[in-house]
């Protein structure tokens, strides 16, 4: 694991993106702390407080929570870690958020993966589940021994709706909207670097290679 100045990065990428896989390698290859924001909230659940419940309640609706209650926990679970650096995933998802985050906490660099809708579609429209033990099957690179059957229960597989392609388009036009703006407003501060391929074998060396660079850069004076 190499040594670097302990940097504040932010990841952003679609559902289907390979944001996991190289939000992980980042992690495994920089020993950042990884904050993920949805792990977050749904450990805050967990402490049956009355902030919980409307976590709990707004999650089960699949209602965005409010931003000033996500920035609470979120620039709170920041700022104890800030001196070891981290990578930021799964927030900002709104331009307000990323305003609202941007005066508690500063960002020092923004990975932003574009990877074309078709290729996105293609990888989650063959995505099948077990749904009791939640085991992922893909029908190109990691198909069932049976067709349709989970492997260890041969119980049948089902499809997510919102891995449907009319649903996967939806869901990545919805994303496009919010990030946008997002991307945008890192751009101005001169902070965002994306990344266009359509694996994540052959993008995550050009992340590398620029957070190799970046990482290695006199740290800017920075507030918060």
């Amino acid at each position: 694991m190499a040594s670097h100045i302990a940097r504040r990065l932010v990841i952003l990428g679609a559902p289907g993106s390979g944001k996991g896989t190289i939000a992980s390698r980042i992690v495994k290859t920089y020993g950042m702390p990884h904050v993920v924001v949805g792990d977050l909230l749904r450990s805050h659940i967990q402490r049956k407080s009355e902030e919980s419940k409307v976590i709990k309640e707004h999650i089960d609706k699949g209602l965005l929570l409010p931003d000033e209650l996500v920035l609470k926990f979120v620039a709170g679970e920041l700022k104890k870690i800030r001196d070891k650096g981290f990578l930021l995933d799964g927030y900002p998802r709104t331009l307000n958020q990323a305003k609202l985050l941007d005066k508690e906490v500063k960002v020092d660099h923004v990975v932003a993966l574009n990877v074309p809708a078709d290729e996105i579609v293609n990888r989650l429209k063959d995505r099948w589940v077990h749904a009791s033990s939640g085991r992922v099957y893909n029908l190109l690179w990691n198909p069932p021994k049976v067709a349709g059957k989970d492997d260890e229960t041969g119980e049948p597989l089902t499809q997510r709706d919102d891995d449907k392609p009319e649903v996967i388009r939806s869901r990545l036009d919805t994303y496009d909207k919010n990030t946008n703006p997002i991307a945008d407003f890192y751009k101005k501060k001169n902070i965002l670097h994306e990344f266009h391929g359509r694996e994540s074998d052959k993008i995550w060396p050009e992340v590398k290679k620029y957070l190799d660079r970046v990482l290695n850069e006199p740290i800017r004076k920075q507030a918060a």
